[in-house]
């Protein structure tokens, strides 16, 4: 039997490959039906679509595993080469994340419940936690899977809206670090008006504006992404749908989509770096014309957050160089973006709990009101039998 031009005598005895790309994975399939496609490719009938029979690796239409609309899911390649080495990373991985989970969660505990933590400076604290716990989640549980499984999937809607929420994240934190700057600044330069400056609708003014800068630095880009099309390959070389990486996919032109996604990136970056920056120069002229112990105790106020912005900024650099440097592998540019992604909200809790007496004294207060509840019924157990 011929069909356009293909002999396709006995094919339903042959087993189809389905080419994942970029990865020349193959997965087994018996076709139980054919038929013919519009551009008159033939079609393998699986147990849920039509694959084509095509081996080239990229098409104007469609290509391996996709519909007849294009892509519509990616795979994400994460860690998969990286082989017995991935349970080490996994173990260490998992660990890093309970710790960034746990710590963070403990700071929006007591400064929700301890009502000596009143001040704004816990506000934009707990704030910066919360965020650090999103964003972390929207990234490093996808990670975890992938190296259990090898590889995942991902839909093209839940690609996007990853990417989306990741960036605006991303972007979000480090403007409340310049609205956690501003603060130090008010503190340190006016404080007799901090509190009558620092009320409590300028606080929430400040945070949404922090989540509302992120949002307009990150819809562009993420936008013109959405609309691209993408026809082959699927396969993602990074641990997320990261913007880069989705980037290399797009068939056709990405000019106006690298300019739009490196200006928003750098408004994002220089606006917030500059801000912060002119907050400290201020802080230091001020503090210049303070006695030795003054500026002790503004240096003492402005530690946490001068360390926590330094390790931000310098990790951000670590991450643009391995995507300039073209020697990197693909596995190595992962990790450095998945110690971007962790390390600051790993070293948050740490660093705020040792640089401020006041967090440290209410998170042991907080532990020790949930001490005497696990110790005291073992008390009265034994009084009772001591008794009887």
């Amino acid at each position: 039997m011929i069909v356009e031009g293909l002999n396709i005598d006995g094919l339903s005895s042959l087993f189809t490959k389905t080419v994942l790309y970029d990865n020349h994975i193959a997965a087994d399939a018996t076709p139980n039906h054919l038929s013919i496609s519009h551009n008159n490719l033939p079609l393998v009938r699986t147990e849920d679509s039509y694959l084509p029979l095509s081996t080239n690796h990229r098409s104007s239409s469609v290509n391996g595993t996709w519909g007849p609309d294009g892509v519509t899911f990616f795979i994400i390649q994460g860690l998969a080469s990286l082989g017995q080495e991935k349970m080490i990373l996994f173990v260490i991985l998992l660990l890093g994340y309970m710790i960034i989970l746990g710590g963070n969660s403990m700071i929006i505990f007591v400064a929700l419940t301890d009502s000596k933590l009143n001040s704004p400076m816990f506000f934009f604290l707990y704030n910066l936690s919360f965020v650090d716990i999103i964003y972390t989640t929207t990234t490093i549980p996808n990670l975890l899977s992938g190296l259990l499984a090898g590889m995942k999937t991902i839909s093209v809607p839940g690609c996007f809206l990853q990417m989306y929420v990741f960036i605006q994240l991303a972007v979000t934190g480090r403007a409340i670090l310049t609205v956690m700057a501003y603060d130090r600044y008010v503190a340190i330069c006016n404080p007799l008006r901090y509190n009558a400056i620092m009320t409590l609708p300028v606080r929430l003014l400040l945070i949404a504006g922090a989540w509302s800068f992120g949002a307009l630095c990150t819809l562009p880009a993420s936008s013109l992404a959405f609309q691209r099309s993408y026809c082959g390959p699927n396969v993602v070389k990074h641990g997320w749908c990261d913007p880069s990486s989705v980037r290399r996919l797009v068939c056709g032109d990405v000019t106006v989509d690298n300019i739009v996604s490196l200006s928003f990136a750098m408004v994002a970056l220089l606006t917030t770096g500059v801000l912060i920056l002119t907050s400290y120069v201020l802080i230091g002229v001020s503090v210049s014309k303070m006695g030795i112990a003054q500026r002790l105790k503004a240096f003492g106020t402005c530690a946490a957050h001068l360390t926590v912005v330094s390790i931000s900024y310098s990790s951000a650099s670590c991450v643009y160089i391995s995507y300039r440097v073209g020697n990197f592998p693909p596995e190595v540019r992962i990790i450095v973006s998945v110690l971007y992604a962790a390390l600051t909200p790993f070293l948050n809790p740490m660093i705020y709990s040792l640089k401020n007496k006041e967090l440290r004294e209410s998170i042991m207060r907080t532990l020790s009101r949930f001490r005497p509840a696990a110790v005291l019924p073992t008390k009265d157990i034994n009084t009772v039998n001591t008794v009887s």
